[in-house]
C-alpha cells in the first residue's frame, strides 16, 4: 500500500511540475518580451540618460526570459523522463535564473530612488550641449523622438534652448527652438516660439520623461520580483520530485 501510494504522489507531483513548467515557459517568453521592448523601441531614450542601469535591468531580463524558456523545456524532460540528475540540472538554473530576476528587480529599485536627481542634473547639460552635434546623432534623434512623443520642448522648459550650442551657431538658420518643438512639425518652424506654435508644458521634458521611466521601472521591477516568488514553488516541487524518485544507477 505504501509503495502504491507513493507511485500516486510521484505521478501527481509530475504533472503539477509539467504544468509549472509549462506556465513557466510563458512567463519566460514574457519576462523576454518586456526586455526585448525596453531594448529596442526605448533605447533612444537609454542614451539620454547617464547611467546604465536602466539598460543593465533589461538586459539581464532578456538574459532570464532566454533561460527560462531553455529551462522550461528541460524541466519537462526531467520530469516525465524520471531523471534525477536532469532535475539536479534544472534545480541549479531555476536557482540561477531567480538570482537574475531578484538582481534585475533590485537594480529597477535602486535607480528608481536616483532617477529624479540623474535627469536633473544631466538632461539639460546632454541637450543643450550634445544637439546636433558631430558623432552625436543618437542624442539629436533621441531629443527629437522625446519632443514629439511626449509634447514638451526642453529640459526644463523651452527657454533651455537658448543655452544650446547648436541655436547659437550658423547652423540653426535663426531657430529658436528645435523644429521638433513645434505642435506641427515643419522645416523651420522653430524660428517661432509662441505658445500657439510650440510646447510649452510645465516641467519640461524632465517631468514627462521621469514619469515614463519610473513607470517601466515599476514593471521590470514587478517582472522579475514576481516571477522569482513563483520560481519558489517550482523549485519545492522539483525537491518533493526529486526525493520520491529512485538514485539512477552510473554507469
Amino acid at each position: 500500500m505504501g509503495e502504491k501510494k507513493e507511485t500516486c504522489g510521484t505521478v501527481c507531483l509530475k504533472y503539477l511540475l509539467f504544468t509549472f513548467n509549462f506556465l513557466f515557459w510563458l512567463a519566460g517568453g514574457a519576462v523576454l518580451a518586456v526586455g526585448v521592448w525596453t531594448i529596442v523601441k526605448k533605447s533612444d531614450y537609454i542614451s539620454l540618460l547617464s547611467s546604465q542601469i536602466y539598460a543593465v535591468s533589461a538586459y539581464i531580463l532578456c538574459l532570464a526570459g532566454v533561460t527560462v524558456m531553455i529551462t522550461g523545456v528541460l524541466g519537462c524532460c526531467a520530469t516525465f523522463k524520471e531523471k534525477r540528475r536532469l532535475l539536479r540540472v534544472y534545480f541549479v538554473l531555476l536557482l540561477c535564473i531567480f538570482l537574475l530576476e531578484i538582481l534585475a528587480g533590485v537594480l529597477a529599485y535602486i535607480y528608481y530612488q536616483q532617477l529624479s536627481g540623474e535627469l536633473k542634473s544631466n538632461l539639460k547639460d546632454t541637450m543643450v550641449k550634445k544637439y546636433r552635434q558631430p558623432d552625436q546623432d543618437h542624442i539629436t534623434q533621441a531629443v527629437d523622438k522625446l519632443q514629439q512623443e511626449f509634447k514638451c520642448c526642453g529640459s526644463n522648459s523651452s527657454s533651455d534652448w537658448t543655452e544650446s550650442v547648436w541655436i547659437h551657431s550658423d547652423n540653426s538658420s535663426l531657430r529658436k527652438v528645435p523644429d521638433s518643438c513645434c505642435k506641427t512639425p515643419t522645416n523651420g518652424c522653430g524660428k517661432r516660439d509662441h505658445p500657439s506654435n510650440i510646447y510649452k508644458v510645465e516641467g519640461g521634458c524632465i517631468s514627462k520623461l521621469e514619469n515614463f521611466i519610473l513607470e517601466h521601472l515599476k514593471l521590470i521591477s514587478a517582472v522579475g520580483v514576481g516571477i522569482a516568488c513563483v520560481q519558489i514553488v517550482g523549485m519545492i516541487f522539483t525537491c518533493c520530485l526529486y526525493r520520491n524518485l529512485k538514485e539512477e544507477p552510473y554507469l
